[in-house]
């Protein structure tokens, strides 16, 4: 998620909405006893994973609306969510519900491990969308656009120069763990780098977003349309009304900005996904909540093929021509943040429609991703199409040795380095 427009609405803003937060009044808030009647777990169809306040309450304002129900109906607390956001919200059927990690790739593994953990609920045929606002790249999106991504990247997760002490052949202080030199394919992996999801269930989603009306501004159209002066027309995405786009989200918990760190993560994601993934979208959380939900998957607790990736673009990753990397991330307002937060929801709650008038149909049973999907490891089982194959010669780690422990790796580095 990006923060500086969010900054500026105030301490007065910030501590209301802490408030409402932390004490929900609408409804019961309490331990998992305060689940639909007769339900021993709450088994949500559809779960949405919000990283910081304003990308919830758009969905408390809103969803009532839809005639999908509140999510303040149902409020349960567990061990070990975030201290900001102690609450699961649910409609009052469990139909639905709602989480808030908080920023970076820490807190959003924290959260949604305490919530995979919880015996409150039962999520093994639960759909989770990650659905919150991001940088955007003028060449594949704009401000208010929505991206769906069937990569997640962590594109940070590299040795690292200070530019000014980098070597002159270097085009950026970034370069892969075990090379030498930029633009080169890691030899070593943490298993983080590059997560994809179900292709065939991004298509869906992408259906069913496309008919959203989506939200714009009069400031949001006059900053996109310094984006049309780039030469050669390279950000003429950019300088465009919203729409929902199919690219990749790239991330990392530094906020970074400008034309340099734009082309060099780029690359990354070009690079490290084998020449498919399109960079258009920078977030703080995505890589730590896939890589719980890859844990969760490998205990039969959450299904990996029921994963959504979507971002609003609230702001551009590098300026537009005439603004300084400086001025652009903290001093000009780009205008737009409120319409990347209104369009979370415009282009989410048909995705969360969509899921659910065909669950009996099609989607309680689930659909074929149809593309690899998991980690760089393979984790999963199958074989990844990017990185260097998988660890365990496409089985998986449930049906590997190494997983049930019948032998052991000779060391930590002989998984992770390949």
């Amino acid at each position: 998620m990006r923060i500086s427009t969010w900054a500026s609405l105030g301490a007065g803003a910030l501590l209301a909405t802490a408030s409402q937060l932390l004490w929900p009044t609408s409804a019961l808030a309490a331990p998992c006893g305060a689940k639909p009647t007769g339900k021993d777990k709450i088994a949500p169809k559809f779960f949405i994973i919000s990283m910081f306040s304003p990308e919830a309450e758009i969905w408390y304002e809103n969803l009532p609306s839809s005639g999908l129900g509140d999510l303040m109906a149902v409020n349960v607390t567990i061990p070990g969510l975030s201290m900001l956001f102690p609450y699961v919200h649910c409609t009052a059927d469990g139909a639905i519900c709602q989480v808030t990690t908080g920023e970076a790739e820490i807190n959003a593994a924290s959260t949604i491990m305490a919530l995979g953990l919880s015996d409150c609920f039962d999520l093994t045929k639960t759909y989770f969308m990650i659905a919150g606002i991001a940088g955007v790249n003028p060449a594949r999106g704009t401000l208010g656009g929505v991206a769906l991504s069937r990569y997640a990247v962590q594109v940070a997760l590299q040795y690292e120069f200070d530019a000014r002490e980098m070597p002159a052949n270097f085009s950026t202080g970034y370069w892969g763990f075990g090379t030498y030199l930029p633009n080169v394919y890691p030899t070593e992996s943490y298993g983080t780098e590059v997560f994809e999801v179900s292709e065939a269930l991004r298509q869906r989603a992408y259906g069913w977003a496309k008919a959203a009306n989506l939200s714009d501004s009069d400031g949001a159209v006059s900053y996109r349309a310094r984006y049309a002066a780039e030469p050669g027309g390279a950000y003429a995405v950019g300088a465009e009304a919203p729409a929902v786009v199919l690219c990749d989200t790239a991330t990392s918990d530094v906020y970074y900005s400008g034309d340099y760190l734009g082309v060099a993560f780029d690359n990354v994601t070009t690079l490290w996904t084998n020449g498919t993934g399109e960079y258009c979208m920078t977030a703080q959380e995505d890589n730590g909540t896939l890589e719980v939900l890859i844990r969760l998957a490998l205990e039969g607790m959450v299904d990996f093929s029921r994963i959504i990736i979507m971002r609003t673009g609230s702001d551009f990753d590098r300026p537009p021509p005439g603004i300084s990397a400086y001025d652009h991330l903290l001093i000009v307002d780009q205008n737009g943040f409120e319409i990347a937060i209104e369009n979370i929801y415009n282009a989410g709650v048909e995705i969360v429609k969509g899921i659910l008038a065909e669950w009996d149909s099609t989607f309680e049973a689930g659909i074929e991703p149809g593309n690899y999907i998991g980690d760089i490891f393979g984790s999963l089982g199958g074989e990844p199409d990017f990185g260097l194959g998988s660890t365990t010669d496409g089985a998986g780690y449930i049906a590997s040795d190494v997983y049930q422990k019948k032998k052991a790796p000779k060391s930590r580095r002989d998984l992770y380095r390949r």
